[in-house]
């Protein structure tokens, strides 16, 4: 059936639909706030870590819990759309979503502040997951939403100036949090998050709550944003739901093995030789700290004393590595089936629904099952990057870093993605082209001073990081040269990802750790051009596949994890051949979606330049 959004997705038209810059403003100030409250979220998580005492097992369910969320969460608005037969986010309105969403987030927190103070773990792991499913519902509404707000097209760069601005509140957030808590803008570490008062803490994610309902209060109150209500009824799409549900049931059982595993008796002999190896560096420490005003004799007996110590450390080291060895292994294999049931599971439902389109729903779509896998690695090797950098950097051919160094380099990681980001999101304001060049040029070397300087008033020693506007150069040209088109922009920056990797990968000291940042603004305009590419022409389906895509967010918890147990295998450097994969995929993802639109009559490369005024 022929619609109005079909007439909209026809982007070879001459005239493109204008862009509603009084909702975008609305909407990106929801973004901010998402940003800040991920800095509530960054003091808040260690202190229950260490508030409720957690063993290695409930440490990991409580990484895991967000990402599972968003794919749960994701999973559900489908299961309902296809039972009821109706689009629940549709049939809201993008608007309703927004602030149901941040409602529901706000819930979560107060599940989580009650835990806290009832000093119950479930409880709190149930809010932190309520938090999650909240953002799983603002995410699926927001991200065709901002696309919605103007001409397809162009829909990437919206997209871009929301994760921009989003952003900006992760990297003040931290500094705000860090003055209101401790007095101080310096970077908080763990030790000091674990000596709060609880009702510090609490006072912390009640703002957070609040947050969320005054976000919530602005998107609902908002005149200017329209409901963004959809009147289509999806067809039924119970194939697809099946196949999904049975790929969800395999990945549970692929999991299953992964967690059981940091529990039982071999955890526990770990755990215990960790325990005499803390011990005896504090013996060491202490006998060190005595050889002031100690005869020759005295000073040889406690270094022999502290030489037969170190000697332990080797066989406690070697006895650990035996234990944990074979368990790693057991981890990476079910790993690797987890991305291998998503990985060829999702092309072969593909296959077999454009074979019979009936049933299978946005999954008959290619652009949007290769788009679902393209978020899938990518999220995944944003993440996976940013989760190996630290070890990477502690090892003696890269500087031999201490865990206090190394918080410069990280935040300029995360801090790369805004500097992308702000580049990428020139496009979306209705400036003269000459102007927009202009921006393009001084808008990342901007962000980059801002990355310095929250970095430096965090107290951080920023002097390695200043010949890194050399690689912010080159993410400025490759932008520069890919004119806001979503295929090239993506093709572009996967292969920079993929140059930057192998860069890193065979070349050591600052060379490689400045390749490996640039992962950062390699991966910080992807998401907006993934986005815009995997939902184009899919009309009726749209908010369905934003679903889906959501759901694949999922990957920020399988890749960095066999990154790290490959790790383990082949060495932390070596180990970084996982995102060289990543980015090829990428890149090659760009190229076929283009294709495959392309057949369907859809150019985005071709009218992206052609912004409406």
């Amino acid at each position: 059936m022929h619609t109005q959004q079909d007439d909209n997705l026809n982007v070879n038209q001459t005239k493109l639909v204008p862009t509603n810059y009084g909702a975008l403003g609305t909407l990106v100030t929801v973004f901010f706030f998402w940003g800040f409250i991920a800095a509530g979220n960054s003091v808040f998580i260690p202190f229950c870590k260490n508030y409720f005492h957690l063993d290695q097992f409930q440490s990991q369910l409580v990484d895991f819990a967000f990402y599972l969320a968003y794919y749960i969460g994701a999973l559900l608005l489908f299961v309902y759309g296809t039972l009821a037969g109706k689009d629940l986010v549709g049939s809201w309105g993008f608007k309703k979503s927004i602030v149901y969403g941040l409602l529901f987030s706000a819930i979560g927190a107060v599940v989580m502040i009650l835990a806290v103070n009832g000093q119950t773990f479930p409880g709190m792991l149930m809010g932190l997951f309520i938090v999650a499913l909240g953002f799983s519902l603002q995410q699926t509404s927001a991200q065709p939403f901002a696309i919605a707000l103007g001409d397809p097209s162009t829909g990437n760069t919206r997209v871009n100036l929301g994760g921009a601005i989003n952003s900006l509140g992760t990297t003040i957030g931290p500094l705000v949090v860090a003055i209101a808590l401790f007095g101080s803008a310096a970077s908080v570490c763990d030790d000091e998050i674990n000596k709060l008062p609880l009702i510090k803490v609490i006072v912390l994610y009640t703002c957070v709550g609040i947050l969320f309902i005054a976000a919530a209060a602005l998107f609902a109150f908002s005149k200017k944003v329209p409901s963004g209500i959809t009147t289509e009824k999806p067809e039924k799409a119970m194939k697809a739901l099946k196949s999904l549900l049975i790929m969800t049931g395999l990945l549970i059982l692929a999991f299953v093995p992964v967690f059981s595993s940091y529990q039982g008796d071999h955890i526990d002999k770990v755990e215990a030789i960790k325990q005499t190896y803390s011990n005896q560096s504090k013996q060491i420490t202490a006998i060190e700290c005595s050889l002031n005003g100690k005869s020759k004799e005295q000073k040889d007996s406690a270094y022999a004393q502290i030489q037969t110590i170190k000697e332990s450390y080797k066989t406690q080291s070697d006895e650990i590595g035996n234990i944990m060895k074979p368990i790693e292994k057991t981890r990476l294999m079910w790993l690797l089936l987890a991305l291998a049931l998503v990985g060829i599971g999702l092309p072969i439902l593909n296959t077999i629904a454009q074979k019979q389109k009936e049933g299978w729903g946005a999954m008959q779509y290619p652009q949007l099952v290769l788009g679902m896998l393209a978020i899938f690695v990518y999220v995944g090797v944003e993440v996976a990057i940013g989760s190996n950098l630290g070890e990477l950097l502690k090892q003696k051919e890269f500087g031999g870093y201490r865990s206090s160094e190394i918080a410069p380099f990280i935040a300029m990681y995360w801090g790369s993605l805004m500097i992308g980001r702000w580049t990428g999101s020139v496009a979306a304001f209705n400036f003269s082209d000459s102007t927009k060049n202009i921006l393009k040029l001084i808008a990342p070397f901007i962000a980059f001073g801002i990355v310095m300087l929250f970095t430096s008033l965090a107290g951080h020693n920023i002097a390695p990081l200043y010949w890194y506007i050399l690689c912010v150069a080159v993410q400025m040209a490759a932008a520069y040269l890919s004119k806001d088109r979503p295929a090239t922009t993506l093709l572009f920056f996967g292969i920079m990802g993929v140059v930057a990797m192998l860069i890193g990968l065979f070349s050591t000291g600052t060379v490689a750790i400045y390749a490996f940042l640039s992962g950062g603004l390699a991966c910080s305009i992807m998401w907006p051009s993934i986005f815009t590419l995997s939902i184009a022409g899919l009309g009726k389906y749209t908010t369905q596949g934003s679903a889906f895509l959501i759901m694949m967010i999922l990957g920020g918890g399988i890749i960095p994890p066999i990154q790290g147990k490959l790790s383990d295998i082949v060495g932390i450097h070596n180990s970084f051949f996982v995102p060289v994969l990543c980015f090829v995929y990428l890149a090659v993802f760009a190229i076929l979606v283009k294709g495959i639109l392309s057949k369907q009559g859809i150019n985005y490369d071709e009218t992206s330049d052609k912004v409406a005024h």
